[in-house]
């Protein structure tokens, strides 16, 4: 299953986002991740980081050994490092933590991640010099994306290696991608943008490494993402409910507050209001209708998608907290201690991410579920069988299926949790780590899969509601049929299916179909 792939740098924002002592706000992650926003530091955020460095310089001069500043690293703290090595071990470490492998990792998430480490930076807490945040402003403002590969994060002591490649960017040293996308060395990036490599002082390096930024920043997105597919979910939960002559009496507001979840009730109110108006929910909705309840797919759409919808909720508040959070050891606390502590520790984020591999993987489930009823005539209400145009010379959306459910059976793999899973590392000094990079790394595919099956929902049930003419369907669901029609022909004989369900994936990822709902039924809770 393909994920998104790297793109240039989309055009920036007007209106810089200003990161301060307070931290950032999700939606200033998306803006600068998605967006191309530019970047700057507050004036107290200067002062704060101005202020706490003092505290830095004098530790660092002093013969007294402080983790971090005057010892080594992890299993090798114990070594006390003498004065004139202390910056070079600020060096060392960067250049041996930078020990990633594999793919790229997406640009959206590369600049999420440099913003949340900025923002810890800004919190004045862990002893960095403003100048050296100020250069992770002046990355993002000038749309350089240091080269971050997909494997070397454990998600305890922080987002290693990930943050290692971005520290070592702002060195000098190290691959970027300009904000047209062209691989380049770091130095040459960083001289064209008229930005001075950093020299890193004492602490420093630790600092800019030992963040949850990577795991969070890909919490943050998925957020973002899910709360439109799960909107999406309803509109072709809907489509499916009209075509297979599903009832919409089950989504009343007074049987849904007999179980008061609130996802499931604003679920259950997007179903109603997106199927008002159907001719086709009409045509059997009189006291000769024969059919006594829906099956569980059609019946329990908002019990579902409901439940997804709480657990993003919870994620949210996970990633609210965390995004108020200053993450790096030692910190330097409000009265001047330089304490060590384990607030690196992923576990928090680590698990919300996997909650939610959980919840698509089963939205994605039932979605399928209701795909496979409209292609089987034993149970599609006299629809033709796969919806084909001529049944046997014709295979209408018999494969499409095939194509869902191999991608719910990987989501379902997906699912299985990375959080339960450990691998001492540091010679057992880190004997116990969250794997949270892990789980944010199997959420994005597992959204880019949900995006894919809920897409072919909608192209199947579009087919639906068009062999139910001269019956129409709703205005809402209507709008989403046309909105395909405009990049996808209706039924007819055999076509190469494969580029139709591509143009049903893009209008998915793109919000189109949720736009062309939302014309008719309003914004959709």
């Amino acid at each position: 299953m393909a994920e998104t792939t790297l793109t240039a740098a989309a055009a920036p924002t007007s209106v810089p986002v200003v990161v301060g002592t307070g931290g950032v706000s999700a939606a200033d992650v998306v803006r600068v991740a998605r967006h191309g926003a530019q970047v700057r530091l507050s004036p107290e955020a200067v002062e704060a980081m101005t202020a706490t460095r003092a505290r830095i310089d004098a530790l660092a001069a002093a013969d007294r050994p402080v983790y971090g500043v005057s010892t080594g690293f992890g299993a090798l703290a114990t070594r006390h490092i003498p004065v004139e090595k202390r910056a070079q071990l600020q060096r060392s470490l960067v250049r041996s933590h930078a020990a990633g492998s594999g793919p790229e990792v997406e640009r959206e998430v590369v600049r999420a991640m440099v913003l949340l480490r900025l923002a810890t930076l800004a919190s004045g807490r862990t002893g960095v010099r403003p100048q050296t945040a100020a250069a992770y402003a002046a990355l993002l403002s000038a749309g350089i994306t240091p080269v971050v590969h997909e494997h070397g994060s454990l998600g305890c002591s922080g987002d290693l290696a990930p943050l290692a490649h971005v520290a070592l960017a702002v060195m000098g040293e190290g691959a970027v991608r300009d904000a047209e996308g062209t691989l380049l060395p770091a130095a040459e990036a960083l001289a064209a943008a008229g930005i001075e490599p950093v020299q890193l002082a004492e602490k420093e390096g630790l600092a800019l490494i030992n963040g949850t930024d990577g795991m969070l920043g890909q919490l943050v997105l998925a957020c973002a993402d899910l709360d439109a597919l799960l909107k999406l979910a309803d509109v072709a939960a809907a489509m499916s409910v009209e075509g297979l002559l599903g009832t919409p009496a089950v989504f009343a507001a007074d049987l849904h507050a007999l179980r008061p979840h609130p996802g499931q009730a604003a679920s259950a109110s997007n179903l109603t209001r997106l199927l008002a108006g159907s001719e086709i929910v009409a045509s059997h909705s009189g006291p000769g209708c024969h059919i006594v309840q829906d099956a569980y797919s059609l019946r329990c759409a908002p019990q579902v998608a409901g439940a997804a919808r709480d657990t993003v909720e919870h994620a949210r508040t996970v990633a609210a907290r965390e995004l108020a959070s200053t993450i790096d050891n030692p910190v330097v606390t409000l009265d001047g201690r330089v304490s060590s502590n384990g607030n690196f520790h992923g576990a928090p984020v680590a698990y919300v991410l996997d909650f939610l591999a959980i919840a698509a993987a089963d939205v994605a489930s039932i979605s399928e579920r209701r795909t496979d009823r409209f292609l089987d005539k034993a149970r599609n209400h006299g629809l033709p069988p796969f919806l084909a145009d001529d049944p046997g010379v014709d295979s209408g959306h018999m494969i499409a299926q095939y194509t869902q459910a191999a991608v719910v059976s990987e989501l379902k793999r997906l699912a299985a949790p990375a959080s339960v899973d450990s691998i001492p590392s540091s010679a057992m000094q880190e004997d116990h780590v969250s794997m949270g990079w892990s789980a944010a790394r199997k959420l994005r595919r597992s959204i880019d899969g949900l995006t894919r099956v809920l897409a072919i929902e909608v192209l199947t049930a579009a087919r639906g509601l068009d062999l139910r003419a001269p019956l129409r369907p709703g205005p809402a669901t209507a709008a989403v049929r046309d909105a395909l029609r405009e990049h996808v022909a209706g039924p007819g004989p055999d076509r190469h299916l494969s580029p139709e369900i591509e143009a049903a994936v893009e209008l998915a990822r793109s919000g189109a179909l949720l736009t062309a709902a939302e014309s008719a039924a309003g914004p959709l809770d």
